[in-house]
């Protein structure tokens, strides 16, 4: 007899009702973060309307977009592409900085600009790398090739 007085209380309704907008506004906010998040990860539009159409499913769709979204974001895909992109070009195919030809591992100068892409060797005459403290070729100290150009 006591419970059926407290259904019937102004406190339950209230207390139901709230219950109820908290539902509410969690449903709203999941449907809205999957479609937030498809528009992150899913290039094609009609794909994250799709999404968000799953979405509208109360709690199940979130779950079941989860399940099978992609798993990085577009941007994050773009930017691993220049980077490979970027390796690629940096090891494959060398490129003069100025005039932006082909050149090869042993140029010293670009046969295009001119510019002198590495210092050769005093003593076996290979090009060297500007970071090189030694010839990897014949062992010769690179600083004693500069010293001889000093002194001459």
């Amino acid at each position: 007899m006591i419970a059926s007085g407290f259904f019937q209380s102004t406190a339950w309704h209230l207390v139901r009702n709230l219950a109820v907008l908290l539902v509410i506004v969690f449903w709203a906010a999941t449907v809205y973060w999957v479609f937030k998040d498809a528009r992150r990860r899913i290039k094609d539009p009609v794909l994250v309307w799709v999404a968000a159409a799953i979405g509208l499913f109360p709690f199940l769709g979130p779950m079941i977009y989860m399940l099978f979204r992609p798993p990085e974001y577009l941007e994050d895909v773009r930017e691993r592409e220049l980077e490979m992109r970027a390796i690629e070009e940096r090891l494959g195919d060398l490129r003069c900085p100025v005039c932006r030809a082909a050149i090869e591992d042993d140029y010293l100068i670009c046969p295009v600009c001119t510019t002198r892409l590495r210092e050769p060797c005093a003593s076996c005459s290979k090009p060297l790398e500007p970071t090189w403290q030694v010839c990897p070729y014949c062992e010769t100290p690179v600083q004693a090739k500069a010293k001889t150009a000093e002194t001459s």
